[in-house]
């Protein structure tokens, strides 16, 4: 049975929220699925996604074949890199705790990269929005631009 890692549609109509899904590679798109691994919602900014690790970690050993959407959402949140390193582990290249290691750090710098943007994004929303109180200045037709 081909096992696929996918996106399954949820939300209204222009409102998509997903849930990340390992279903039959035979089954609709909103059909029937084997486990629910997370969530992701491409409406927010940075886009918000949960997803259990360990059992997409897991699903993936076992063979299942992540959709492109999936597979960025995937590496995003760090599970192919896991991967990565635990088959450095499985040929010998390092050790299990320097695996660990690696992985904590690389998670650190990304979360911290992650924090950043939604600052950023946050201050972008927070300078187009107009100050509360103050009504923008009306302009006369003496006051108008471009002549002279």
């Amino acid at each position: 049975m081909p096992v696929k890692i996918r996106l399954q549609r949820h939300g209204s109509k222009k409102r998509p929220f997903y849930f990340i899904v390992v279903a039959d590679a035979r089954s609709p798109r909103d059909g029937k699925f084997i486990q629910k691994l997370g969530t992701y919602n491409p409406l927010t900014v940075p886009a918000t996604i949960q997803v259990d690790r360990q059992r997409a970690l897991d699903w993936l050993h076992k063979g299942a074949q992540p959709t492109d959407t999936v597979r960025r959402i995937l590496s995003f949140k760090g599970v192919l890199f896991l991967k990565h390193l635990l088959r450095g582990v499985k040929l010998g290249l390092f050790d299990e705790a320097t695996a660990m290691e690696k992985f904590t750090k690389w998670s650190a710098e990304h979360d911290a990269q992650i924090k950043k943007r939604q600052d950023e994004a946050y201050r972008n929303k927070r300078a187009r929005r107009p100050m509360p109180g103050r009504r923008p200045e009306r302009r006369t037709e003496g006051e108008k631009g471009g002549e002279g």
